[in-house]
């Protein structure tokens, strides 16, 4: 997977139509964002796992956005996803008019030898770095933009 500051040749170009949707800010707004993904994802016949992981993965992005992302104002930062296929499979690029924030620099916390050494934080990003194909960050137009590909399952 890649983490990596993302290029123009890295940034994956939508290889079909895309969807899209606007959620209301807040954690009803991320609730609702997974149901129009799962909804999308049913409709469109994604693989069980391909949806899982996405799922998984975009509640954690979103989650972290609801709870911590404001505007330069310091409202609730608002939210936009757009999904659609690219050229390695599925991607959900959600964007934000909060302030700069590029998760793919923060690091995994270590992994500790008990839950009660287990230091709070950033296992998100673990979770997400394993099940992503790429998970990777741009700063256009004053909006933070997290793209969550996820790699289509090999068939024999």
């Amino acid at each position: 997977m890649s983490t990596a500051p993302p290029s123009p040749a890295t940034w994956p170009d939508w290889s079909g139509p895309t969807e899209h949707c606007m959620p209301p800010q807040g954690s009803a707004g991320s609730a609702a964002a997974l149901d129009w993904l799962e909804a999308l994802g049913e409709r469109q016949g994604w693989p069980t796992r391909t949806r899982m992981a996405l799922a998984l993965c975009a509640d954690e992005a979103l989650a972290n956005i609801a709870l911590h992302a404001r505007t330069p104002a310091g409202a609730p930062a608002q939210r936009w996803l757009s999904c659609g296929p690219t050229a390695a499979g599925l991607a959900l690029c959600i964007e934000d008019d909060g302030l700069p924030f590029d998760p793919t620099t923060q690091p995994s916390p270590e992994l500790a030898d008990s839950l009660d050494e287990m230091a709070i934080g950033g296992h998100g990003l673990r979770l997400m770095r394993h099940y992503l194909h790429q998970l990777l960050y741009q700063r256009t137009s004053e909006r933070n933009r997290l793209l969550l590909e996820v790699a289509w399952p090999q068939t024999p």
